[in-house]
């Protein structure tokens, strides 16, 4: 090899990576064939190997080996996000005049992916109270084809039984979809109650530090492949760069569930001293309606709660722009705790009935909680606790007392989880709060609800009359549904 611009673009092309310790990150969108009969075979399935970046990489396939060992599944597909992962299962596993069983309080994205545009090709949905095993047997039918929920719900913390759900699903020849997002399999192993599918949304608990967005389905080899069929066709893939993130955080899994737990553990027990936070809602508490049931499928409690916040949805606006420390921000499972108004942002194109009924009040402020020292969280959640009281007229009461319970949860719960953090994650994960949250707010509440709402039904408006429904529905469907069941 003589020529310079040959050698520029192929000298040290091939390098061994067998022997990396760190797993590799295999940036490649194509690969080198043997010869063209094994291009052939690998392009027909009939030989195992790499393809194409958008259904197969080296990476991408670590991270998936990984998540199915944590969840005890035979395989796992990983998607680009995790609405990818819902719409990958839906396309592969459902057709039209299939009903869909749908958990109310899941993430709002999901409530509309299913009523809003599954329904055009056919597939009806039903949505339930995720606590409800009587709705549930009622509603379920001859056409129900798969029963979904997330579990607990997002935001108001109600759990499925889902041991019941796993048994109803299948007495009528019903897949079981499990939304694993919140605990994670530390914290809850779906398949092992009965699940057939377990889906993420990886960006949250799995990535841990807000750097990605990222999706998996994990179950039974059959339904798995089906699923990784439409990401060959339709490509709703995870990237390389994605995969290799999610894998590395994987190792501290963990360790990060358990100091989230500790952590949102002495924040809600603070937050129930305040006399106008009239609910906190968190799986951790002897006091949760479902404390029995959540013993049994859950290890822990998670790093996600919510709470009321005195003076309506103005008092739970002030109290987000008055916060210091805690992000305003509406993704979940970083190491830094974030705060989030549902009703206006991750629930807000649902109708207000479907809020209602969900328990998603104008009131409820949603914490991520991270893995900082919780006095520093409680510190800065009282006080803007007490801005929102006198923005909205209300006591002030946000002071009175904080700084003996600071101090005994400094001296106390503080202290031990601090330490837990610091010994086993903050060393590896935590990081600056990339700056402060404005010092002053607006005096004025800007009220944005009519011109937000209008917003919403011009883009449902424009989705109806626009969307194409035309398609050529001849070509093969992307699953045998006799043969990919179970």
């Amino acid at each position: 090899m003589t020529g310079l611009a040959t050698a520029a673009v192929r000298a040290g092309q091939r390098q061994p990576t067998a022997d990396q310790h760190s797993e590799a990150l295999v940036l490649t969108s194509s690969y080198l064939f043997d010869d063209a009969h094994d291009a052939a075979e690998k392009f027909a399935g009939r030989r195992a190997g790499n393809v194409y970046v958008r259904f197969t990489n080296p990476t991408v396939r670590g991270f998936e080996e990984r998540l199915a060992a944590l969840e005890g599944g035979d395989d796992a597909v990983a998607t680009g996000s995790g609405m990818a992962a819902y719409t990958a299962v839906s396309m592969a596993l459902l057709e039209a005049g299939d009903h869909v069983l749908l958990a109310e309080g899941v993430f709002g994205t999901t409530t509309r992916l299913y009523q809003h545009y599954l329904s055009k090709f056919g597939v009806t949905t039903t949505i339930l109270p995720v606590d409800d095993n009587d709705r549930w047997a009622a509603a379920i039918g001859p056409a129900t084809r798969m029963v979904v929920v997330e579990s607990p719900t997002n935001p108001v913390m109600r759990v499925a039984d889902l041991r019941f759900l796993a048994g109803l699903s299948h007495a009528h020849g019903a897949l079981f979809l499990v939304d694993n997002t919140l605990c994670t399999p530390v914290l809850q192993q779906p398949l092992a109650l009965g699940a057939d599918l377990v889906l993420h949304s990886a960006g949250k608990y799995l990535d841990g530090q807000g750097r990605c967005g990222g999706g998996a389905v994990v179950g039974a080899a059959p339904l798995v492949e089906a699923v990784r069929g439409v990401l060959r066709t339709a490509g709703p893939s995870l990237s390389p760069f994605n995969a290799w993130l999610l894998t590395k955080s994987l190792e501290t899994l963990p360790l990060r569930m358990r100091a989230h737990g500790e952590v949102a553990g002495a924040v809600s027990d603070w937050l129930t001293t305040q006399d106008d936070v009239e609910a906190v809602h968190f799986p951790g508490r002897d006091d949760h309606p479902q404390a029995a049931l959540i013993a049994r499928q859950q290890s822990g409690p998670g790093g996600l709660l919510s709470f009321t916040v005195p003076g309506g949805r103005a008092g739970a606006w002030s109290f987000i722009d008055h916060l210091k420390l805690i992000s305003n921000t509406t993704n979940i499972g970083d190491t830094k705790t974030m705060a989030t108004h549902p009703a206006s942002t991750t629930h807000g194109r649902l109708t207000d009935e479907q809020r209602r009924s969900a328990g998603i009040r104008p009131d409820l402020v949603r914490l991520s909680i991270g893995i900082e020292d919780p006095a520093d969280l409680i510190e800065d959640l009282a006080q803007a606790l007490g801005a929102a009281r006198r923005d909205v007229g209300g006591s002030e009461r946000a002071g009175a007392g904080f700084g003996d319970r600071a101090d005994d949860l400094a001296g106390g719960r503080a202290d031990d989880v601090a330490d837990n953090v610091a010994g086993d994650v903050a060393g590896d994960v935590a990081g600056d709060v990339a700056g402060d949250v404005a010092d002053d707010v607006a005096d004025d509440l800007v009220d944005v609800r009519a011109g937000g709402r209008a917003d919403d039904r011009a883009d449902d408006r424009a989705d109806d009359r626009d969307g194409e429904r035309a398609g050529d529905r001849a070509g093969d469907r992307a699953v045998d549904r006799t043969g990919a069941a179970r």
